[in-house]
């Protein structure tokens, strides 16, 4: 890969415009931090509003003072991530610039279950990947739900609320913390109806549940996978199959749990056996249920706040890790129409 060059030079712009120089030995660590056509810098200018010019091996950072220094310590961690052999994606470039070098206390580590990378970084092992929050409240949120056993994501869309739970109930199945993993999501239509879809039973399911096979494909390969389902270690069901069930040693999550009803939310809250965990997550502005209808998320959090092991952890639109228009977009809705 071929990196342009930049011409140094000092912006003529204010005094209030600093300088920082950062020097880095591997010449080929940089190419692969700079990214195609500078696309990583670039990345990072418009999150700090800097200017990053380089020759050789050598960068110059643009900006006003907190920025620099900001932009600075951003490159350095990540320079550092590529020595350590590690990729280096657009998604780790936004969680660096969103946390940065935020350290977790040592008594804050769940024993055992979470690696923390150099920085207090918390990783999430699976098979196919590790995952890493990439904001405050992600991380929060992870340590909980290894440190409780019953949480509650609450946010919008994109915050990643049931990808990181699923990550962890991967984690726990292949530490043998559990003995199995439950998903679970109410099978109620968004807004529409789709009348009655063909096949059998799991053909009728599977569109429902869709977003957590995607989930599942992230962290497992597809024949493993396919064998823990069949071997039932995996399962995933719709609400109402959970009924009448103990769910015990096992790591269960509820999907969408803003279209639960009252009566739904605590007969899935109930299934909670020995050595299990429950998940629960949801978006208030999301509720799809019949007009009139109180949802099952809302009433379990009047009721259950303030209950030892039990956690609830909130998410906003600065937490949204999808494209940056969505955060932009959840932003305009809540002002629109604000949620008391």
């Amino acid at each position: 890969m071929v990196i342009g060059v930049l011409t140094p030079h000092v912006p003529a712009t204010p005094a209030d415009v600093l300088e920082t120089r950062l020097e880095f030995p591997d010449n080929r660590l940089l190419i692969e931090l700079f990214g195609e056509l500078n696309r990583n810098l670039v990345q990072i200018e418009e999150a700090l509003s800097v200017q990053i010019v380089h020759q050789g091996n050598q960068l110059a950072v643009f900006g006003e003072a907190g920025a620099i220094g900001r932009a600075a310590e951003v490159l350095q961690a990540l320079y550092e991530r590529l020595e350590a052999g590690r990729e280096l994606t657009t998604g780790d470039i936004d969680a660096e610039i969103r946390m940065g070098g935020a350290r977790v206390a040592p008594d804050a580590e769940p024993a055992g279950q979470m690696e923390l990378f150099k920085g207090g970084r918390v990783e999430i092992k699976t098979r196919k990947k590790t995952v890493e929050p990439r904001t405050e409240a992600q991380k929060s949120y992870v340590r909980e739900l290894f440190a409780n056993e019953m949480a509650f994501g609450i946010g919008p869309a994109g915050t990643g609320k049931t990808y990181l739970a699923v990550a962890v109930g991967v984690n726990m199945f292949m530490g043998g913390h559990v003995d199995r993993i439950v998903l679970s999501r109410p099978a109620v239509e968004a807004g529409e109806r789709l009348g009655f879809l063909p096949g059998d039973m799991k053909d009728k399911i599977d569109p429902y549940m869709q977003p957590l096979y995607d989930a599942l494909n992230d962290f497992l390969p597809g024949k493993q996978l396919q064998k823990l389902i069949e071997e039932k270690r995996i399962e995933i069901a719709p609400l109402a199959f959970m009924r009448g069930r103990t769910l015990s040693n096992a790591f269960v999550v509820l999907d969408e749990a803003q279209n639960a009803t009252q009566m739904q939310m605590k007969m899935f809250l109930t299934r909670l056996g020995e050595g299990s965990r429950m998940v629960i997550t949801g978006d208030r502005t999301q509720v799809d249920l019949p007009r009139g209808v109180t949802s099952g998320l809302s009433d379990a959090e009047r009721l259950l706040t303030g209950i030892e092991r039990i956690s609830f952890n909130y998410f906003t639109a600065k937490d949204v890790v999808r494209h940056p228009l969505v955060a932009k977009i959840i932003e305009a809705y809540d002002r629109e129409a604000p949620v008391g």
